[in-house]
C-alpha cells in the first residue's frame, strides 16, 4: 500500500467514524474467508459493516473524532464492526461470536463512551432502533383502536336492539 492509498484509507475510516453510532472492535483468531464473508453478509443485512483495518491507520483515523478513546484497543489482528444504529453492529458481532470461537469481542465505543467486552454484550442485548420504533407504533395504535371500538360499540348495540324489535313485530 503506497502513501496515497494509506491517506485514502485513513480518510475513509475517519468519515466512517464521524457517521456511525457505535464501533465494535473484534479480534480475528483465524477465521476463514467463508466465515468472514458470512459475518459481513449478516452485518450488511442489519445495516452495519465489518472491515479489517490496519491498527496504525485506524489510530490515525480516530483522531479528532468521538472515538479517540478506543485507540488502546487496537492491538493484534482486529476488525471493526460499525453501524449508525447503536445496537445493530454490537448485536450481530456478539451473536456471531457465540457461534464462532474464532471471533473475540475486544471492546468498542458508543460515541465518546468507551465500552469493554461486557459493555458491548450488554449493548447487544438491547432492542434495535427498528424494534423500538415498532413497539412505539404499536403503543400509539392500541389506544386509537380501543377508542374506535368504544365509539362503534353503542351503535352496534342499538342496531341489534332495533333488529330484535323488528323481528318481534314481524313475528
Amino acid at each position: 500500500m503506497d502513501r496515497s492509498q494509506k491517506a485514502d484509507a485513513v480518510a475513509t475510516l475517519n468519515a466512517t467514524f464521524n457517521e456511525v453510532g457505535v464501533v465494535v472492535i473484534t479480534r480475528n483468531l483465524g477465521m476463514s474467508v467463508a466465515q468472514t464473508t458470512a459475518l459481513r453478509v449478516k452485518m450488511r443485512e442489519a445495516g452495519a459493516s465489518f472491515k479489517v483495518s490496519k491498527n496504525s491507520l485506524a489510530k490515525l483515523a480516530i483522531a479528532d473524532t468521538n472515538y479517540a478513546g478506543i485507540g488502546d484497543l487496537f492491538t493484534g489482528p482486529v476488525a471493526l464492526a460499525t453501524s449508525v444504529d447503536p445496537v445493530a453492529a454490537a448485536k450481530i458481532a456478539v451473536e456471531f461470536a457465540k457461534t464462532n470461537d474464532k471471533l473475540e469481542i475486544v471492546g468498542g465505543a458508543m460515541g465518546s463512551l468507551v465500552l469493554n467486552a461486557d459493555g458491548i454484550k450488554a449493548l447487544a442485548s438491547m432492542p434495535s432502533l427498528d424494534e423500538l420504533r415498532a413497539r412505539l407504533i404499536g403503543l400509539v395504535q392500541a389506544p386509537a383502536t380501543k377508542i374506535a371500538q368504544v365509539v362503534v360499540a353503542p351503535a352496534g348495540k342499538l342496531a341489534r336492539v332495533f333488529g330484535a324489535y323488528a323481528a318481534k313485530e314481524a313475528a
